[in-house]
């Protein structure tokens, strides 16, 4: 893995999150209706993070759910390479219908984790409104899915990749450009 660049390190990160935790409050003016729901896995870990950040500001723990999207994906035969999938299962601690959803992951690239999540979450229940919080978007997208949080804006080559690098996973806070 050639490393071009590092984009955020572990203080960027942290602040970054803070403001799309302020930022999340704002928009939903506070949390009472309010949950944080992970893509797996990554997104698990800035979910959590978020709702520990909202929780400092507001004194209200916000529920925080993880979302297992791998059947939801339309590149499963790639991804798993005919074998069978490796399926985590979701775990959404409360109802989340007539709920403000924040879906929540690490990159934003071409749609399809997005929309695969919102497949997903809408098997689960119907929401009020689902809102996307991302670490990063890179840009390059193919479905016409937007953030309504971003961490950073990092325009990239299609022969770029992001790599999130988050202590709970990886042992260290960072993320980096690389060429593939």
């Amino acid at each position: 893995m050639n490393v071009k660049a590092t984009v955020l390190d572990e203080q960027a990160i942290r602040r970054a999150l803070t403001r799309i935790a302020h930022e999340i409050i704002e928009k939903n003016k506070g949390i009472e209706n309010c949950v944080l729901v992970g893509i797996k896995t990554r997104g698990i870990y800035i979910a959590k993070r978020l709702a520990e950040r909202i929780e400092q500001i507001e004194r209200k723990t916000l529920p925080v759910g993880e979302l297992d999207i791998t059947l939801y994906r339309d590149d499963l035969s790639k991804v798993t390479n005919n074998d069978e999938p490796l399926v985590k299962g979701s775990d959404i601690p409360t109802d989340i219908v007539s709920k403000n959803v924040i879906l929540v992951d690490d990159v934003l690239y071409t749609g399809r984790t997005v929309r695969a999540a919102l497949d997903a979450l809408i098997d689960i229940g119907r929401p009020e409104h689902i809102q996307l919080a991302v670490l990063v978007d890179r840009g390059h997208r193919e479905l016409p899915i937007r953030a309504d949080y971003v961490g950073k804006n990092v325009p990239t080559a299609k022969s770029e990749k992001i790599a999130v690098q988050l202590k709970e996973v990886d042992q260290q806070d960072q993320v980096t450009i690389y060429e593939k």
